[in-house]
């Protein structure tokens, strides 16, 4: 398929353990978001890779991958949503991700740095990255997100629609 250089294509990548409590944040995030845009929203046993080819795709995952590079070289933009644990940092949070090896705490888990470095070494292309990133309160072994987080779903969505439209917005100035 052939794309226009200044493709504006973003793809949400929502990943972590639905079976882990708040760690599953990202799913219900990534549900929200495609009820906003009109999409089908994932049942569990769904990753949304099997329906990409919108403007805005969006997907949930377990972890990470090196798999995904081919799927990620189909976008200008990719925004990775995930649960954090961090003391030091707003309990929504935002930041640009940009492409480089990050050694991860996990053998088997990839970060989005790490990602988009992999990306950029194979495919030579280095699409925008951002990260929204929930504070989880609760890892523990069930499927209900705890009151704080489940809180911080519709914020980070809205954040979400805002970048886009923003960025929309910037890419239609721009031409």
């Amino acid at each position: 398929m052939e794309r226009n250089k200044k493709s504006t294509r973003t793809l949400v990548i929502g990943y972590g353990n639905t079976d882990r409590a708040d760690d599953g944040v990202a799913y219900y995030v990534i549900n929200t978001l495609r009820q906003r845009l009109g999409q089908a929203m994932l049942k569990e046993d769904q990753t949304g890779l099997e329906e990409l080819g919108a403007e805005i795709d969006s997907i949930f995952l377990v972890q990470l991958a090196p798999e995904l590079i081919d799927v990620l070289a189909c976008y200008h933009r990719i925004i990775f949503v995930d649960a954090h644990v961090y003391d030091n940092v707003d309990k929504l949070y935002y930041t640009p991700v940009l492409p480089e090896y990050t050694p991860s705490t996990f053998t088997h888990h990839m970060t989005p740095p790490t990602m988009l470095a992999l990306l950029k070494l194979i495919h030579q292309k280095e699409p925008v990255g951002h990260l929204v990133s929930i504070r989880g309160c609760d890892f523990d072994f069930h499927r209900d997100l705890s009151a704080d987080t489940k809180a911080l779903v519709d914020p980070a969505v809205e954040y979400i629609l805002q970048s886009l439209i923003h960025c929309r917005e910037k890419f239609d100035a721009s031409e």
